[in-house]
């Protein structure tokens, strides 16, 4: 956005200014945090000794930190030399961009959450909005310095009735009036949404050459981006009613198989019941499946937790050491009952402890 809008104190970006300073703090606050952060080396050791972290920062990106937390925006509002000095800077600013993959390998560990994702993806598609709508804005800037007056700009001054007035100085072009530059750019982001995510409604349009080279990359990036970024949101979605889906698949197939074998109403409801009553317990989740995945000493420490009301209410297994408890715990095999139903009737041979 500074890189696109050059502003200066006589304009109403006061509150931009001060938004833009309080980032650069936080971000000079960060340089002096990844002073004292461990980092992972090469090897997948996790080093936390002090001199070799400041090394190892002073070498990977402290330079990159520090030129993106310079108050480039305070200077640029208040020189005298705009032409020379804002343009240096607003480019210099840029290299804020280089955090954005230690941003995203940060972050990387939330990604397991559905919803994490969803909102990342949503993020990075409106953040690609953005910089559309800052390219679409200079390239309207350069088109009226070029004395082009039909381009977006020139046809939103008409509309809203602030026009803008182009004169050639000893310094260049300048450009002056027209309307407010938070309405110019929230007519450039609506035209790049629009463009993102359909083909436009027609009441922002390119007419210039340089806005329709523009529209033309724009849309087929935003095809890709958009075919990429909603594609997996469609899935997002899918998965987290995934479970769902899976649990009144399997109610519709018991119910269909009771149907067909002509099983009595009332054993018919026992079933439903204790399915019903499981999956509310376990959330289709498979205890076995689960612990087959970790490693035996995992799984011993899995087991005795999930029967340690067995293990400290039963008189049986109070004078047992911990390794009794983590073998038998291995060994013991959790039955789900549902409510009033029989878990041993009379007459029936018990090949096993119930607990």
């Amino acid at each position: 956005y500074n890189l696109a809008i050059s502003r200066s104190v006589d304009n109403d970006s006061v509150k931009m200014l001060v938004v833009d300073s309080i980032v650069d703090i936080v971000y000079f606050i960060d340089i002096i945090f990844n002073f004292h952060t461990s980092f992972v080396s090469n090897t997948g050791e996790v080093i936390t000794n002090e001199q070799k972290i400041r090394s190892h920062y002073l070498k990977s990106g402290f330079v990159i930190d520090m030129m993106a937390c310079l108050p480039y925006d305070a200077v640029n509002a208040f020189s005298s030399n705009s032409s020379s000095y804002t343009e240096i800077f607003s480019i210099l600013k840029v290299m804020r961009l280089f955090r954005l993959g230690r941003v995203a390998r940060s972050i990387h560990r939330f990604l397991e959450s559905s919803f994490a994702l969803l909102l990342l993806m949503l993020s990075f598609y409106l953040i690609v909005c953005h910089w559309f709508a800052c390219a679409w804005f200079v390239i309207g800037q350069d088109d009226l310095k070029n004395g082009v007056m039909y381009g977006w700009l020139s046809t939103l001054g008409n509309k809203t009735g602030q026009e803008f007035t182009v004169f050639v100085s000893e310094n260049g072009t300048v450009v002056t009036g027209g309307p407010p530059t938070g309405s110019m750019y929230v007519t450039a982001l609506y035209f790049t949404m629009t463009c993102m995510t359909s083909i436009g409604f027609g009441n922002v349009a390119a007419d210039t050459d340089h806005e329709k080279a523009f529209a033309l990359c724009m849309m087929i990036i935003s095809s890709l981006l958009y075919a990429a970024i909603f594609g997996h949101v469609t899935t997002i979605i899918h998965n987290m009613t995934l479970a769902t889906a899976k649990y009144h698949e399997m109610l519709d197939g018991v119910r269909e198989f009771m149907i067909l074998n002509e099983v009595p109403r009332n054993l018919m409801e026992r079933v439903t019941d204790y399915i019903v009553s499981k999956w509310t317990n376990t959330k289709g989740v498979e205890q076995d499946k689960v612990l087959s995945i970790c490693p035996k000493d995992m799984r011993a420490d899995i087991c005795v937790h999930l029967n340690r009301k067995v293990f400290n209410g039963h008189p049986a297994f109070r004078l047992a050491s911990d390794g009794c408890l983590r073998s038998l715990a291995t060994n013991f095999k959790m039955t789900h009952c549902a409510p009033g139903d029989f878990i041993i009737r009379k007459g029936e041979s018990i090949t096993e402890l119930c607990f």
